[in-house]
């Protein structure tokens, strides 16, 4: 009593990826149902059955337990989640996960002059990297000199897509290829691209707000913003360090890691840094004292997905920002400057990430724009 395919009559007959066969069928005697694997031969008309001793067992008499199937699946899903993971979060040898170094660090000197309307700025609303690059924007009022350029998440293609071609591309990989020819490195926002020479200037998000804070001044609605002053320059340093480490990557490490060390060790090296924050912003405003700086920055972008999609999806889940008091009237703080509020995008950054993280959030299921209303509070 085998399956005849098309022509079975029993119940739950269903195919399933390489050409295996997984019948659901009636036992003549009272036990229950019994799970029968079959290999079809894929080149014959006729459906061939054939035993594997091998790869699998053909159990005529005794229904395989699901357990079986449990473990089967499990094992074959770990395979494939490590793989996956291994392209698009590369880890050391202990599971952690390590960021590669962005590969054009190019400053606004010599061929790239400080002039309005020549450079472009490419960013995903998304990204928490790209995000900083749109808050300086912002702040020093540079939104008539500095054109941006949003570009989408694609979970098929892998990347980010142009919204309209340019320079015949389509993809942001194809224009950095355009860039530089033979390039096959990483296509990360943000990008800040020269219209005249048509190269890719930087691609490291803390040197361009840098140059953004810095460069441009001739042409800023705010030139007198200095946010990073240099009586805080060594300040800044030392929180940018710690910051990026346990924070900014410290959320990627613990949602990226591929051993259960690595994320515990993220995890409380991440919440340490917190703890320690919100006892600072009991004393001052800002990480540096009373000025906003690039290092606030920093943070800020991070914080502000912090609940929305590092809490759960990365698994940052000791705490919510809504449980630090003090960092939550911080992120409020920063989030009514102007301009700041129109550079997040909360339903873009939730879909974003649980669309497009595919190992992290296999049913593509985007949960419900939670609760932001705590961001309306300001502290008078």
């Amino acid at each position: 009593m085998f399956c005849k395919g098309a022509a079975c009559g029993y119940l739950g007959c269903q195919l399933i990826p390489n050409h295996y066969l997984l019948t659901k069928s009636r036992s003549l005697n009272p036990s229950p149902f019994r799970w029968i694997v079959f290999k079809v031969a894929s080149k014959s008309p006729i459906i061939n059955y054939q035993l594997s001793t091998i790869n699998y067992q053909l159990i005529y008499s005794m229904a395989i337990p699901p357990s079986w199937i449990v473990k089967t699946g499990r094992s074959i899903w770990t395979q494939i989640w490590q793989l996956m993971m291994s392209q698009l979060a590369p880890p050391n040898d202990r599971g952690e996960y390590q960021r590669p170094q962005s590969e054009f660090r190019n400053r606004i000197d010599g061929i790239y002059a400080p002039e309005p309307n020549r450079y472009r700025l490419y960013v995903g609303w998304s990204c928490p990297w790209a995000h900083r690059t749109l808050v300086v924007r912002a702040l020093k009022g540079l939104e008539s000199s500095i054109e941006i350029v949003l570009v989408q998440g694609d979970a098929n293609a892998g990347g980010w897509t142009l919204r309209k071609p340019e320079h015949g591309c389509n993809t942001l990989a194809q224009l950095y290829r355009f860039g530089k020819l033979g390039y096959t490195g990483r296509s990360t926002v943000p990008m800040l691209w020269d219209t005249q020479t048509y190269s890719i200037v930087n691609n490291e998000s803390a040197e361009i707000i840098e140059i953004l804070n810095s460069d441009f001044n001739n042409f800023a609605s705010h030139p007198e913003l200095d946010l990073a002053p240099i009586a805080l320059q060594d300040s800044i340093e030392q929180w940018n360090e710690l910051v990026y480490k346990t924070v900014n990557n410290g959320v990627y490490r613990c949602g990226f890691a591929q051993t259960q060390v690595a994320y515990d060790n993220a995890h409380v090296e991440l919440f340490a840094t917190l703890d320690r924050i919100e006892d600072l912003l009991a004393t001052q405003d800002y990480l540096c004292g009373d000025l906003l700086t690039l290092a606030d920055i920093r943070l800020f972008t991070t914080l502000i997905r912090f609940d929305l999609v590092y809490h759960h999806l990365f698994k940052c889940n000791r705490r919510r920002i809504r449980d630090y008091p003090q960092l939550q009237a911080y992120i409020c703080k920063i989030y009514h400057m102007p301009g700041v509020a129109a550079t997040c995008n909360f339903p873009t950054i939730l879909q974003d990430y649980y669309g497009n993280l595919f190992p992290l959030n296999p049913g593509g299921i985007i949960p419900q724009l939670p609760d932001m209303s705590y961001l309306m509070i300001v502290d008078k």
